[in-house]
């Protein structure tokens, strides 16, 4: 089909070239034909290499990736009112469900891939130094059936009222534990080590967990702890991936905890797949204050979602899928050894087509590219370069065989394997700089989605063929969008800007067991309050421009939404973080700023100061320096004078998951930063002179 494609491409291009060259030609009779011409040899192979080169032209000139629906109008009103919309893939108001009538569940999806891919390769995994080896779709499922009936035996029951814990990082097993109990209608709760020991002994006791299934001895080693202080939860069976030592054992058989291995418990029995409604998994969210939250996610929520996706890229030329929908296409998955500082070895060994990434590790490659570039000759050429791949971007054409991928991009598109086809971007905002940079330098599609937990991924999603940035994108079949009033910051739904809420077959059922945060979350007529803040913009996408959650007041009454303006502040070159903070006794905001260790030397330097990256942080001229590039970039912006900092403390440190500052999902804890920061903040506001 795509030979032929081409051909009628040539037939065509062909005719309109001949008649062209009549137009160029007028003085030629209408009986002209090249039969008639008395033409030398040279005269032939002239005409015979012209002839070459404008097939071999037509043949490989790129080809603009054709939109799915008209761009300037990517969402619809829903019933006229223009804060609520629908995306304009859909005929009418209701929303899409699925989009195999065979994969409406999560087990569903994997064993249509099943049928597709059969003994073809499914997960992959690496030991150091070693290519991937790879488990079979056929070899998963048989896996997973015999885990879950093991899981039968050892008391579990098949429903989607039993959970079942998994403490593990992402590896295969991770996803032959998920199938397991997908394939017996039971209900996956994750666990992890951010989450601390009163918030561990929380889910485990709310969600009535008896088994959980770790990777590492460590793991285990973790929630033994729990039952030897003699902390009371429902735990009594723990199943580990890998090896463990007698001593393990023995601590369990102290504390009343049964541990096996994973082959200990592999058993056969018939199956009891899940319907569309039942749980599929119960995510724990950390957030910034509290206990964690249990969202309930069913299995109809996933397969809307993943079946949106589909639906967005069922018109593009390419086989694209998103990892939600990889294993209902028969794709592979490869892990990562686990170990984030061979994470680019295993990029570069794996050769991924897709690649799922949070804008952070995108700033980073983007920092890295003009860290690399030193000279200004090379500079004007990178740029010069990036602006006529972004040229062929506006004309829908996406590639990375041009001349300045073969001459300026290879080494950066090879540093990701080369094959790099796809990527998203979600879980924080991103610059529409650093995107359109990356999606020129890489050569490949670079989606932006927005979402939550709660609304099961992803609610707004970048259309093929708009490579406009600025934006997550317009509402996903599955799910309506609207923006509701925000009278304290200012925010009417009637001028296009709101609180964002989300209703439809994607958004959760709520908190479990805890029906006080579900009403706070869902309203009666079954809207999603996100806590984010939306405006709609004259082609139907949705920008990102606040949040609502976190805002405080100065003591002069001005609003301040910290969020954005530390998201403005991380496009200065000098700062990797930021944390902005202030209060209702103070009449201006404060920061704590991270530098970027890969610039943060040679940044300095470049400004006359020499020292290491803990002397540059302690050095007033440098705090100086880098306050003055935040208050460009903060008016370039349009931030308001009491949005901006009037003084910083440059902290050494990266805020991390594991230093508790940040949660999983990699937002600020306020709290924690307010309370490890408290001298500092307190030194800083002391300045009467500011």
């Amino acid at each position: 089909v795509q030979k032929n494609s081409i051909i009628r491409h040539i037939i065509r291009d062909s005719k309109s070239e001949m008649d062209n060259l009549k137009t160029l030609l007028p003085s030629l009779p209408s009986s002209f034909s090249l039969s008639s011409l008395s033409l030398s040899p040279s005269s032939i192979i002239g005409l015979g290499a012209l002839a070459s080169l404008t097939t071999y032209w037509l043949v490989t000139r790129p080809r603009p990736i054709q939109p799915p629906c008209d761009l300037q109008a990517q969402s619809i009103s829903v019933q006229g009112d223009q804060s609520c919309r629908r995306s304009a893939l859909l005929k009418d108001d209701n929303l899409l469900e699925f989009y195999y009538e065979d994969a409406k569940t999560v087990y569903d999806m994997f064993q249509r891939g099943l049928r597709i891919a059969g003994n073809g390769p499914c997960l992959g995994f690496r030991k150091p130094g070693e290519p991937y080896q790879w488990i079979s779709y056929t070899e998963v499922a048989e896996r997973a059936q015999v885990l879950g009936s093991g899981l039968l035996a050892k008391g579990c029951k098949p429903n989607p009222q039993q959970y079942v814990g998994i403490f593990a990082q992402n590896r295969p097993e991770w996803v032959i534990t998920e199938m397991a109990c997908y394939t017996f209608s039971m209900a996956l709760v994750p666990l992890y080590d951010t989450l601390g020991l009163e918030a561990m002994v929380h889910i485990l006791n709310l969600a009535e967990i008896s088994m959980v299934i770790c990777d590492k001895e460590d793991k285990a080693e973790s929630l033994l702890k729990i039952k030897e202080k003699g902390v009371t939860t429902t735990l009594s069976c723990l199943v580990l991936f890998n090896p463990f030592s007698a001593a393990l054992l023995e601590r369990g058989r102290k504390c009343g905890v049964e541990i096996l291995q994973l082959s200990q418990i592999m058993v056969g029995s018939n199956i009891n797949p899940p319907k569309p409604q039942d749980l599929a998994v119960v995510c724990f969210t950390s957030g910034t204050t509290g206990k964690p939250k249990g969202a309930m996610i069913t299995h109809g929520n996933i397969a809307s979602n993943t079946s949106s996706v589909i639906k967005i890229l069922e018109v593009s030329s390419e086989s694209f899928v998103l990892p939600v929908s990889m294993f209902c296409h028969g794709a592979r998955v490869g892990f990562y050894q686990g170990d984030i500082s061979l994470l680019m070895d295993d990029i570069k060994t794996l050769k991924p087509t897709f690649f799922p990434v949070v804008p952070r590790l995108l700033n980073r490659i983007y920092d890295k590219i003009l860290g690399s570039v030193t000279s200004p000759l090379r500079r004007v050429i990178l740029h010069y370069a990036v602006r006529r791949k972004q040229a062929e971007l506006s004309s829908g054409v996406v590639r990375n065989n041009s001349l300045w991928d073969r001459l300026i991009f290879n080494k950066i598109q090879a540093s990701l394997g080369g094959n790099l086809r796809f990527i998203l971007t979600a879980s924080a905002p991103i610059s529409p700089t650093v995107l359109s940079f990356l999606r020129a330098t890489l050569g490949c599609l670079i989606f932006e989605g927005y979402g939550q937990t709660e609304c099961t991924a992803g609610c707004t999603f970048s259309m093929p063929g708009d490579w406009s940035a600025g934006h997550v994108g317009a509402p996903l079949p599955c799910a309506m969008v609207k923006l509701t009033d925000i009278p304290d910051m200012n925010y009417y739904a009637k001028n296009g800007e709101g609180e964002i809420c989300i209703r439809g077959h994607s958004v959760f059922r709520g908190y479990l067991k805890d029906e006080e945060r579900t009403g706070e979350a869902l309203d009666a007529d079954g809207w999603l309050h996100t806590g984010d803040v939306g405006q709609w913009l004259p082609n139907g996408t949705l920008r990102i421009v606040d949040r609502k959650k976190h805002i405080f007041k100065l003591s002069q009454g001005e609003y301040i939404a910290p969020e954005k303006i530390e998201n403005v502040y991380t496009r200065c070159v000098p700062v990797l973080q930021v944390f902005v903070h202030g209060d209702s006794l103070q009449s201006y905001l404060i920061g704590v700023v991270v530098p970027d260790p890969e610039v943060f030397v040679n940044w300095a330097k470049e400004r006359g100061v020499v020292g290491s990256y803990e002397e540059l942080c302690q050095n007033p001229d440098v705090k100086k320096a880098v306050l003055e590039d935040m208050t460009a970039v903060a008016k370039e912006a349009g931030l308001k004078s009491f949005e901006q900092v009037k003084d910083l403390y440059l902290h050494p440190e990266m805020f991390s998951v594991s230093n508790g500052l940040l949660t999983p999902t990699l937002k600020s804890k306020r709290v924690d930063l307010r309370r490890v920061f408290s001298e500092q903040i307190a030194q800083m506001y002391s300045k009467s002179s500011i």
